[in-house]
């Protein structure tokens, strides 16, 4: 006997939340000659250039790129481990331990990744606090679900 019924749901939230993160703009740094746009992908010239301007990406963060990306995955794997309680209980965790990475490594990366940059974000930012909330649940919700099927097993 197998439940997966709300976990389904927040492990789904998560892995949206953490696809729109990954793929869309975060935010601005603003320097004296010119604005850089932040995402996973680096820092990249914003704007068309002229008169020699330096166009494309200035820095790329492809660690900071495949952390999110596997943020996002996880969970949708995670989804489809039902059958086993213990590892989709595994790779909430997991999932937990590379959301806090993904702030921590956005933090660093925005404010030490350009000098004398001033940061503006993106409403966006906060998709990793949203999909870290929806993990914590969806990691009750399976342990709630083990408590039930174990009490159904004990009853047999």
């Amino acid at each position: 006997m197998v439940i997966q019924r709300w976990q389904s749901v927040l492990l789904l939230i998560a892995a949206l939340c953490m696809g729109f993160f990954t793929f869309m703009s975060l935010g601005q740094v603003q320097l004296p000659d010119f604005t850089l746009n932040f995402s996973t992908f680096g820092f990249s010239y914003e704007g068309a250039a002229v008169d020699g301007a330096p166009t494309g990406f200035m820095t790329r963060t492809w660690g900071f790129f495949i952390i999110s990306l596997l943020s996002c995955l996880i969970p949708l794997i995670n989804i489809f481990m039902f059958k086993n309680l213990q590892l989709q209980k595994r790779l909430c965790l997991i999932e937990i331990l590379f959301l806090i990475a993904v702030i921590a490594t956005g933090a660093i990366y925005a404010y030490t990744g350009v000098d004398n940059g001033a940061v503006s974000w993106s409403s966006l930012v906060v998709a990793p606090f949203i999909a870290l909330m929806a993990d914590v649940l969806a990691f009750n919700r399976i342990n709630a679900d083990e408590r039930l099927l174990k009490s159904a097993d004990r009853l047999r």
